[in-house]
């Protein structure tokens, strides 16, 4: 009795699954979504074969879903847009789906004798790779930077239709070569700090940003070389960004003071008669707390400017980095009792020392390199 019911249970789930199986592609037919009909009927007939009504579904699917596609295919052939071509591919490429599906089933084959249209998705694909390639030459003939983009991007739309076209590489290199705006990022100008100790602070800051613009320049068709680099590859720049630290200053440690008496009332005297019989005396205890607050600010300024090959100057900014720091600590004279938990922290604090200069220096550099980074992406990403 118990297996009979174990085989029972396995056949309703199997018939429930082959229910809800044919409903799904009934579902996407009834829709109109006949491409995915015919996909989800075939895979089912490929268990069962014998299946009268996905048999009928199929046949009546692939059927709206080709006569849906040519006629699309219809309208797109008498419209003036130029990148008709590309929607008349992507119909016949979806036709051509609709056929490789079918192949993989021989009963379906047999039952539907679907259309290869291979010779029209590779006809169609060679006008709409052709159609992008003229675009892209026109480009081209306008001769400056913006157009040389737009013709880059014609030509990358041209050879997902023809991806052998060795022609159509070589203009894929030759447009992104004229696109490309090169930038050398001279190194940081420091003036006054150049043999000074402030120098260590910042020696590795030009290479830090040459090379992290290098890797997110935050436009492909913007690159950027050191000078060294530059020098060394014979690279003509179309922009320069130069750098000057126009002011660096490291601060003195401040002392401020501050003075407040506090009081409280507690506890002076216990008398204890009996165990339970205890009589407390109160009064006021005070206590004059002494506040200690040491600050040291530090900062530092740095000029851009952005000029092209021809001196003309085409942005500039200032970055401002600082340094803030502080920390305080307390006395007191008088009774300690006074004091709050708070107070008593204070008094408690270690004395800490103000920061060396080489790391007043590193924060500061960490601010403007943070924030020129930045900025000069958003300059770029724009242009």
């Amino acid at each position: 009795m118990f297996m009979k019911k174990i085989y029972s249970f396995f056949f309703l789930l199997a018939l429930s699954t082959w229910i809800i199986s044919c409903k799904s592609a009934s579902k996407l037919y009834q829709k109109g979504n006949y491409d995915e009909a015919v996909e989800v009927a075939v895979k089912k007939l490929q268990k069962d074969p014998n299946d009268a009504k996905l048999r009928s579904l199929v046949q009546d699917a692939y059927r709206y879903a080709v006569n849906d596609h040519e006629n699309r295919i219809h309208d797109y052939s008498e419209n003036t847009n130029e990148l008709k071509w590309e929607w008349i591919y992507n119909e016949y490429a979806d036709l051509q789906r609709l056929y490789s599906a079918i192949v993989k089933s021989p009963v379906v084959f047999e039952l539907v004798h679907p259309t290869n249209y291979s010779s029209y998705v590779i006809t169609s694909a060679g006008r709409a790779g052709d159609i992008h390639y003229e675009r892209g030459m026109e480009w081209m003939n306008r001769q400056d930077k913006k157009s040389f983009r737009n013709a880059y991007h014609e030509f990358q739309a041209a050879i997902r239709f023809k991806p052998d076209d060795i022609t159509i590489q070589q203009m894929i290199n030759e447009s992104y070569d004229a696109a490309l705006t090169r930038v050398i990022v001279m190194p940081a100008d420091d003036y006054d700090y150049t043999f000074s100790s402030y120098r260590y602070g910042f020696s590795n800051f030009d290479d830090d940003v040459v090379r992290n613009l290098q890797y997110n320049s935050g436009n492909e068709f913007v690159k950027f070389f050191s000078s060294w680099d530059a020098q060394r590859m014979n690279i003509i720049p179309d922009e320069i960004v130069e750098m000057h630290f126009t002011h660096l200053n490291i601060g003195r440690v401040q002392d401020n003071y501050s003075t407040r008496e506090v009081s409280k009332e507690v506890v002076i005297k216990e008398t204890v008669y009996k165990p339970d019989s205890v009589v407390k005396e109160y009064g006021r205890v005070k206590a004059k707390i002494t506040t200690t607050k040491k600050t040291l600010y530090s900062e530092g300024n740095l000029n851009i400017s952005i000029r092209d090959n021809n001196g003309r100057w085409l942005w500039n900014d200032n970055i401002r980095g600082s340094n803030n720091w502080s920390m305080e600590f307390s006395s007191y004279t008088g009774d300690e009792r006074a004091l709050s938990d708070e107070d008593k922290n204070l008094v408690k604090s270690i004395h800490q020392s103000a920061p060396r200069e080489d790391e007043i220096i590193k924060c500061i550099k960490e601010n403007i390199y943070n924030d020129f980074l930045r900025r000069i992406r958003n300059y770029y990403s724009n242009i």
